[in-house]
């Protein structure tokens, strides 16, 4: 796994549900570490320490947290990780996501990550889907 999350070998993953493929990488962005998330022809960023952040708050919450999903424009759930992703209470006191227009989806391609990089357990049910810290 030393070798995988290079844009020349992404981590190759699917949504919670296991209805969608998406790849991740790491890169640089204006000097930062960010998340590229490469879904179809759509191109999402997130701010990399968005892995140690919600690892932490996932233990701290000590219990399964559902994740919530929500475009940027439309609000997301109260309690989900989505909410946490977008909350002025977070460690970077905002959004996760970093392109403006494309900051949502938090909850939905930040915890298979997550799990594959073996920080969370994720349940893959049709709806409703939970994470907790590992």
């Amino acid at each position: 796994m030393a070798n995988t999350g290079t844009k020349e070998n992404p981590w190759k993953l699917k949504t919670p549900p296991n209805t969608a493929e998406y790849e991740m990488y790491r890169s640089e962005k204006d000097g930062k570490a960010v998340i590229v998330c490469v879904v179809g022809k759509t191109t999402l960023l997130y701010d990399y320490r968005c892995l140690e952040h919600l690892h932490k708050m996932l233990e701290a919450h000590g219990d399964w947290m559902e994740l919530g999903s929500a475009d940027e424009q439309k609000p997301a759930k109260e309690g989900t990780v989505e909410a946490w992703g977008r909350s002025a209470s977070n460690p970077v006191g905002g959004w996760y996501g970093l392109k403006k227009g494309l900051r949502g989806r938090f909850g939905m391609y930040i915890p298979p990550l997550m799990e594959l990089l073996e920080l969370a357990e994720l349940t893959h049910e049709a709806k409703n889907n939970k994470m907790k810290a590992k």
